[in-house]
């Protein structure tokens, strides 16, 4: 049998080939799979052992949540329900410095509760808000900061899809996971208040201000119980359940689900285009999140059974290195490969080979999980490319270049990183919530 090392070589130039020739990463995973075990264990038994633990990684019911909800937001993306509320915290907004740049993060923060996708999230606002602060003569840096740091939060803020997939790849409490991320996505929304208000504030010709039509306090009111309180009842009714532990995060979904095809149909939004559009978009992604799962579960049973696994647990705990630089150089390797990897890609590549080491280092694997996922939401938006650095340059006028984005990026990387050592300092930031929680998925 080949050496563990030599294993792990062979996986990441023949991957790494594979998707820089134009491969999808899910196919390029089966198609480097299928090749390593037809080297180690033979073609006929490769190909069952794949098949097999393909099948038991996806016929999980803890997967259940993802697909609805990824059909939760669309639902609301979809029926106008999500710029009816945009409309309506505006007006809410006031006279406030970077009063854009501030509505932009207090809305994708909200969004992000409702989506679990930052590509949409970013998309969203973006398209909604981008044009406006342009028109309002925002600095290009008070434009892209607030869209791709508020928008990458979807990422992280429940219900995250990557917190479910990488709980279901690495075994962790998905329930766990998912209220874990709460403080942590609270406070990198706060930090990019805090930054944007008193830049603003300082330099006030980096976010004019400008005259607000009136509206009646009582009207603004009214708005805000009529559309904005709904879902602010519906993303606090699903945390809270799995909170409690009075439901599974399965269950909390589903009635998110149901929660968001009724208020489109109270305010008189459902139709059939909004029914098809919703759903086409939540089988493209689910079906894409399944497949990768699959394909990431051959990768592990194919590590496992080669022993690289081991062989790079036994050389980690060989080194003379503070545990906790262990962990740091492994988020490092996060942060590099976030520069020209998508997030799903490196989980795939990551958990599998990271989650050993940090269960034999007896770290919490809940910390662990938040801290990765904190990572890979800064490589959404790490130059040079980072997904959501194209997403921005989408909605932006063409003469805008890709080096102004990048430019305007820089900030909310810094303050994320603030976020991640908070986190590596005060680990109770991430464990406090799940240890007062009774969440039992």
């Amino acid at each position: 049998m080949l050496e563990w090392w030599i294993v792990l070589i062979l996986f990441f130039v023949s991957l790494i080939t594979l998707i820089f020739c134009g491969m999808p990463v899910a196919f390029s995973f089966l198609s480097v799979n299928l090749m390593i075990a037809s080297i180690v264990i033979g073609f006929d038994s490769g190909i069952k052992t794949l098949v097999f633990s393909a099948y038991q990684s996806i016929s999980s019911f803890s997967l259940t949540p993802i697909p609805l909800f990824v059909l939760m937001g669309e639902l609301l993306f979809h029926s106008g329900l999500v710029m009816k509320v945009l409309d309506v915290l505006s007006k809410l907004m006031g006279r406030i410095p970077s009063r854009l740049s501030i509505l932009t993060i207090v809305t994708g923060t909200m969004f992000s509760a409702l989506s679990g996708s930052a590509t949409a999230n970013s998309a969203m606002l973006g398209s909604a808000l981008a044009p406006e602060m342009r028109q309002r003569g925002y600095h290009l840096n008070m434009i892209v900061g607030p869209i791709l740091g508020a928008g990458a939060l979807a990422a992280i803020i429940p219900p995250s899809g990557n917190a479910i997939l990488m709980g279901s790849i690495g075994r962790i409490s998905i329930g766990d996971l998912l209220i874990a991320c709460v403080i942590p996505g609270l406070i990198i929304s706060i930090l990019l208040i805090a930054y944007f208000l008193i830049i603003g504030k300082m330099n006030p010709s980096l976010a004019p201000a400008y005259e607000m039509e009136e509206s009646d306090r009582n009207d603004r009111l009214r708005s805000f119980f009529m559309y904005v309180f709904p879902l602010l009842l519906l993303i606090v009714g699903v945390l809270g359940m799995i909170f409690s532990g009075f439901t599974t995060p399965t269950e909390a979904a589903a009635i998110g689900a149901l929660g968001s095809l009724m208020l489109p149909i109270c305010y008189g939004r459902l139709n059939r285009t909004v029914l098809k559009k919703s759903a086409i978009g939540t089988v493209k992604v689910s079906g894409m999140i399944l497949l990768i799962l699959a394909a990431s579960a051959g990768f592990s049973q194919l590590l496992a059974f080669t022993g690289a696994t081991r062989g790079l647990v036994e050389f980690t705990m060989s080194m003379e290195t503070p545990p906790i630089l262990t962990i740091i150089v492994m988020l490092l390797i996060v942060l590099i490969l976030g520069t020209f990897i998508d997030p799903i890609s490196i989980m795939m590549i990551t958990i599998p080979l990271y989650l050993p080491i940090v269960t034999a280092l007896e770290f919490d694997l809940v910390w662990f999980g938040v801290l990765m996922l904190i990572c890979l939401d800064l490589g959404n938006i790490t130059p040079p490319f980072g997904l959501l650095l194209f997403v921005i340059k989408g909605v932006l006028p063409e003469k805008v270049s890709m080096k102004e984005i990048y430019k305007g990026v820089i900030a909310v990387l810094v303050l994320n990183l603030v976020a991640v050592i908070l986190i590596l300092v005060f680990p109770e930031i991430v464990l406090w919530l799940p240890s007062i929680s009774g969440s039992n998925g």
